[in-house]
């Protein structure tokens, strides 16, 4: 019997969100998704923590800079086929910052943008309209999202 192995990619996303009902996203600077809305996130480093990439990500590619331990775990969205470039599991965390946070686009983002929870975008790249699904609903979520 032999056994059949897949790569896995680690990465973490974060919705990021005001208590005056905005949500943050970027727009992709490169594929899969050139030019598409996202969540902030990308890639958990190794000797890292899923937590940790989180806030790492959130400020290279925003500038916002938060405590990694203040970030609440939304859950962990593992669906083969989420990714177009292979098997990619994410955990998602949300952070609630002030109202008068500035977000400046850097790192892979063209440009970083507060929306109004009720006006997103139609198209999300990902699965990403799922995790902000999830956070709109205020409770953690399983992997079966």
């Amino acid at each position: 019997m032999s056994e059949t192995f897949e790569t896995i990619r680690y990465t973490a996303d974060v919705v990021a969100t005001t208590p005056d009902g905005r949500v943050l996203l970027i727009e992709r600077g490169w594929a899969p998704f050139e030019g598409a809305w996202a969540l902030p996130g990308g890639h958990v480093d190794p000797g890292e923590t899923s937590r940790a990439a989180a806030a790492r990500e959130l400020e290279e590619e925003t500038g916002i800079r938060v405590d990694a331990a203040g970030l609440l775990q939304l859950g962990v969205w593992d669906q083969p086929g989420r990714d177009p470039r292979g098997r990619y599991v994410t955990v998602a965390y949300l952070a609630v910052v002030p109202d008068t946070t500035t977000a400046t686009a850097g790192d892979d983002a063209r440009t970083a943008r507060w929306w109004k929870w009720n006006d997103l975008p139609q198209q999300l790249a990902f699965d990403h309209a799922a995790i902000l699904a999830t956070a709109l609903k205020g409770a953690p979520a399983d992997s079966a999202v």
